[in-house]
């Protein structure tokens, strides 16, 4: 698998996000993905929030604490940050991002899932491709684990979930649990490559990916109920102690 991150100039606030990506990326080849920071797909639909810097300190937090509440389904404060969960995913901050915003705070973009399927549309009758992917990713942080990795915020043309379950291994035992992320695996290689600093590389394209393409996606085949979640036990135990 190969990824190569784009370099481009600052994109802009309701820019057409098209024409960026035409302006830098003049051919995609068959069967590769297009990989776009969820940044620059959130400024081109305007998601915005003006910081105004004449706020008070107080005034400010009052401000990004209205705007986590209202973009998330649960949020919880925290010393260091508010733990949030927004489409079935656990975040920070419901994902509103200060770094790289010009005094803005940027949101996440209304439907990832919706934005990848129409760039990928496009681009496809663009390109004259068959097999064409495009994936939104965004950054989150594992438990216990220092740093970010990439996360899928939406994407389109390709299984986002590789299932194990009820294959053989290679001693012949029935795999129960197994299967593998595809959608958030391609977004850590493609946030790596991007970078989170000063690069200024939102795109990035994929190829040789080990995928299945596919025209038709299931939305929430990444997502598990919260009482099924594999983590939940051990936080209730911390919690109680």
């Amino acid at each position: 698998m190969k990824v190569k991150a784009i370099k481009t100039r600052i994109f802009r606030e309701e820019e057409d996000l098209i024409s960026f990506i035409l302006k830098y990326i003049t051919k995609l080849p068959e069967k590769s993905v297009l990989v776009i920071t969820s940044k620059i797909v959130a400024l081109a639909e305007g998601r915005t929030v003006s910081g105004d810097k004449k706020l008070s300190k107080k005034a400010y937090e009052q401000l990004r604490e209205k705007i986590i509440k209202s973009e998330s389904e649960l949020a919880i404060k925290t010393k260091i940050t508010w733990l949030t969960i927004k489409n079935g995913m656990v975040m920070s901050s419901a994902g509103i991002d200060e770094s790289n915003a010009n005094g803005k705070i940027i949101l996440l973009p209304r439907n990832s899932f919706q934005s990848a399927e129409n760039v990928r549309k496009i681009l496809k009758k663009r390109y004259k491709i068959k097999n064409l992917g495009v994936l939104i990713t965004d950054s989150r942080i594992f438990p216990l684990r220092a740093g970010i990795v990439g996360a899928a915020l939406g994407y389109a043309g390709f299984r986002a979930i590789r299932d194990y379950r009820g294959t053989k291994d290679i001693f012949g035992r029935i795999l129960k649990m197994s299967r593998t992320d595809v959608g958030d695996s391609l977004a850590t290689a493609a946030v790596l490559a991007m970078g989170e600093g000063r690069e200024r590389q939102p795109l990035a394209v994929i190829t040789e990916a080990p995928i299945e393409f596919t025209d038709k996606i299931n939305k929430k085949e990444l997502l598990i109920p919260l009482k099924d979640d594999l983590y939940l036990p051990l936080f209730r135990r911390i919690l109680k102690k």
